[in-house]
């Protein structure tokens, strides 16, 4: 399994706005190009991170080149209109192939979770 971390600071009052778009756009990028999803958090500064797994970094590569962007143009544009800074080139800040696996799935498979607006 491959691993790739981004992260995204946010317009002040635009979290939930970029939030559902990154959820359809993690959506978007399981079903068309490959990946088994990801997982958003929330840094104490306020940034967002997503932790995004893929099979393996060809996979992910592969991805990444022919855009690996969110394809609905409505999706798209709600994502970026909710930006503030993102890191150079909107490059991951890691890409990791992992070694070992002991997380525990949660029994929510359905990508939700807690409104932490």
């Amino acid at each position: 399994m491959f691993v790739a971390v981004y992260w995204w600071k946010i317009k002040p009052g635009k979290e939930a706005q970029f939030r559902k778009a990154w959820r359809r756009g993690t959506l978007l990028i399981r079903e068309i190009y490959g990946s088994f999803g990801s997982r958003l958090h929330r840094d104490a500064d306020g940034r967002f991170v997503g932790y995004a797994e893929w099979p393996d970094e060809e996979t992910w590569r592969a991805a990444f080149k022919r855009m690996m962007v969110y394809d609905e143009p409505e999706t798209r544009a709600a994502f970026q209109d909710a930006i503030l800074e993102v890191p150079a080139d909107a490059e991951p800040i890691f890409t990791m192939t992992v070694t070992d696996d002991l997380l525990t799935r949660s029994m929510d498979e359905n990508m939700g979770g807690q409104d932490q607006d």
